[in-house]
């Protein structure tokens, strides 16, 4: 993978997992309203058109990534991976971070939860598909642990603010989740083994592959953006990135 230097933002490097995912986000007023539209996030919004865009900042350390929009219509872990994308892109880093704000851009602009009917949380392990990609981009960059932010309903699953893990063959997945749970208060769900109840989750293909990664939930109906639902999204992403003392 391919990274290039994004010209008036110093340290920003840029690459696309895909280019067969991109679409007008903006079209999405639900989540255009609660966007900062300076020019950093004008220029995500603009590369999304394209395809999935990963930007980098940093390069020492452990490599993390931030992850949003496996599901489109999950609004408020995009909008505050956006946030912390511009909070972080002037900051001295002691750890190497990747972010996707935008995981489908398609599908996000839709605001559905499908990306061409296939959910992108149960065919991570499925090759080729748009979240197996996202997969091959980690491991191509050797990225050490990940983070995948989502939203929840109350009549979905899980229905409440939580951080899901593993204990193994990751047990760091576990610990991340305990860490996040203490630090921003929310429930913690572990599974003895990955992938044993859910098949081709991002997090499950991740810590089957040896690489600790954590699904943090927070609570907003889908398809909008629930009062507080953005900075409790943005307060679990710094949390994940306060564990490596980022």
């Amino acid at each position: 993978m391919h990274f290039r230097k994004v010209e008036n933002f110093d340290n920003l490097e840029m690459s696309y997992i895909s280019d067969f995912s991109g679409a007008y986000i903006a079209r999405n007023k639900n989540l255009l309203n609660e966007l900062n539209l300076n020019p950093l996030t004008q220029f995500i919004l603009e590369k999304s058109v394209f395809g999935t865009p990963i930007f980098k900042l940093g390069s020492c350390g452990n490599r993390l990534l931030i992850l949003s929009g496996i599901h489109g219509n999950e609004l408020p872990p995009q909008i505050a991976n956006v946030k912390l994308l511009n909070e972080l892109i002037k900051e001295d880093l002691n750890n190497t971070l990747y972010f996707i704000p935008f995981a489908s851009p398609k599908s996000t602009m839709n605001n559905e939860r499908t990306f061409n009917s296939i959910d992108l949380n149960r065919s991570a392990h499925i090759n080729n598909s748009l979240s197996n990609l996202i997969i091959k981009a980690i491991l191509d960059l050797k990225i050490n642990f990940v983070g995948d932010f989502h939203s929840t309903a109350r009549n979905a699953n899980p229905g409440f603010e939580s951080v899901f893990s593993s204990k193994s063959p990751t047990p760091e997945s576990f610990l991340i989740a305990n860490y996040i749970s203490r630090d921003v208060g929310c429930d913690v769900i572990s599974f003895d083994y990955s992938g044993s109840t859910y098949r081709g989750a991002v997090e499950d293909v991740c810590n089957l592959k040896g690489i600790p990664a954590i699904t943090a939930e927070v609570l907003c109906p889908f398809a909008n953006v629930a009062r507080g639902s953005v900075e409790r999204s943005f307060a679990q992403m710094k949390s994940f990135l306060s564990y490596f003392g980022v």
